[in-house]
């Protein structure tokens, strides 16, 4: 009788393991806004490391997170920490790559709850008279984050609180256009 059941979790735990390798190696969110400003005005809302936090709805999770900066204000090297409880957990978001009015890309590194890296591109593209605006995250799945996209679906988990995020970055800079007339 032990045999069969040790037998009939052998094959469960071969079954999951065949699942989860067979997951997605790669990741991506992304969600795009129309929004009523000029894509310079954008693009210094997300290229100021200073300035994520009005915007970003992450950083909202934890209303005592601590928020550091390192390295210049703005553009390449900019580095945004936070270190809070429950779903902000810790990590740093870097810019790494700074085009002017056009993109900002960002090497995000969590320490907690879970480790783990990925790349966040901000793009912003004129169209009329409004930008639009993408929030992307992409990056590769380990095994551990194959196995954990089983439970949690990044998806449903990120794409909500980025629409919240482009939402609140459109509202903050129609107030900064109207304060700049």
């Amino acid at each position: 009788m032990i045999t069969k059941i040790l037998l009939g979790l052998a094959f469960v735990v071969v079954g999951l393991l065949i699942v989860v390798s067979l997951r997605p190696g790669e990741f991506r969110v992304e969600r795009t806004a129309h929004l009523s400003s000029s894509p310079a005005v954008l693009f210094e809302l997300v290229n100021h490391q200073r300035r994520v936090p009005e915007w970003n709805p992450f950083l909202k999770l934890d209303p005592n997170v601590k928020i550091t900066f390192s390295g210049p204000d703005e553009g390449v090297g900019s580095v945004c920490s936070w270190d809070g409880n429950g779903e902000v957990g810790a990590g740093s978001c870097t810019i790494t790559e700074s085009v002017a009015g056009e993109r900002v890309r960002c090497r995000m590194d969590w320490q907690r709850p879970m480790t783990g890296t990925a790349t966040v591109d901000f793009t912003f593209k004129a169209e009329r008279d409004q930008t639009a605006v993408t929030w992307a995250m992409y990056g590769t799945n380990r095994f551990l984050g194959k196995a954990m996209s089983l439970v949690f679906d990044c998806e449903k988990i990120c794409g909500p609180q980025f629409e919240k995020g482009l939402a609140a970055l459109g509202a903050i800079a129609g107030s900064a256009s109207l304060t700049a007339k």
